[in-house]
């Protein structure tokens, strides 16, 4: 293989998919994926992933006064690492990036100038691992209880340094506060909120720090029968995990997005 198609790494198929390479770039990995059709095959479900995922959330896509902060950092970001803007807007744009499975994050400034994946794949997994561990719980689901609910969002948001961190009230969907507790995300202080419909059935809302993400996205994720729906939103990152529809599952996400603090 000749310097001009050089092995591609897998970062660099997600940016393409997401068209967030310079025509330079994008013709080389176009050259590439002519000549490997299991690369070619995984960035169309990439592609075809990302269409769903923005004509999910279409109806909620505003723009917020704290978009023009993030820009401010990114820019102040190109004038420090020297890296090339392709790749520094490739690695910002697409933290959540759309993949199989649960799919990849990229870190926002990679050590290279090329694009490299992250090794941290972890909001969606500890959301389902925390879902799969607390939701069968009978007896000591939460930490703290519904009928506390002020003193829950207080002292969750001061563990998270986040002082107007709110519950979400989801009983327009049929769910009503169980409850919630304190949990390690990302090893640091995270927060856990769970609810329950009329017939038992549970969901959680994670909320997590993911301090390098600096960008909204959303994304979902499936583990057999649980199914998550995460977001990140400046330094936080936040997934909604439940054994329901995945209408419903969307639904509540969106209901919380418009909710948490921004």
């Amino acid at each position: 293989m000749n310097e001009t198609n050089r092995t591609v790494t897998e970062a660099e198929l997600h940016a393409f998919a997401d068209g967030l390479l310079p025509a330079t770039e994008h013709a080389r990995i176009e050259a590439w994926l002519g000549e490997h059709p299991d690369d070619a095959a995984s960035v169309a479900t990439w592609q075809a992933q990302n269409a769903g995922i923005k004509a999910l959330f279409a109806p909620y896509e505003i723009s917020k006064e704290t978009d023009r902060s993030l820009l401010g950092r990114q820019q102040a970001t190109d004038a420090r690492t020297g890296m090339p803007r392709w790749a520094l807007t490739a690695a910002a744009a697409a933290i959540f990036v759309a993949g199989a499975g649960v799919g990849h994050f990229l870190p926002p400034f990679a050590a290279r100038p090329e694009l490299q994946l992250a090794g941290i794949e972890t909001l969606p997994r500890q959301a389902q691992s925390a879902f799969l561990v607390y939701a069968s719980e009978v007896r000591h689901p939460v930490e703290v209880g519904a009928d506390q609910e002020a003193h829950l969002a207080a002292w969750l948001g001061k563990r998270l340094n986040v002082p107007d961190l709110k519950v979400p009230s989801l009983k327009a969907l049929g769910f009503q506060l169980v409850g919630g507790r304190l949990l390690p995300v990302n090893e640091t202080p995270g927060a856990l909120f769970m609810y329950e419909d009329a017939a038992g059935k549970r969901l959680t809302v994670l909320v997590g720090r993911n301090g390098q993400n600096q960008t909204t996205s959303f994304r979902f994720a499936n583990s057999g029968s649980v199914d998550t729906f995460y977001w990140i939103d400046g330094e936080l990152g936040y997934a909604v995990t439940g054994e329901i529809s995945r209408d419903l599952l969307r639904q509540v996400a969106e209901l919380c997005y418009k909710q948490f603090p921004t």
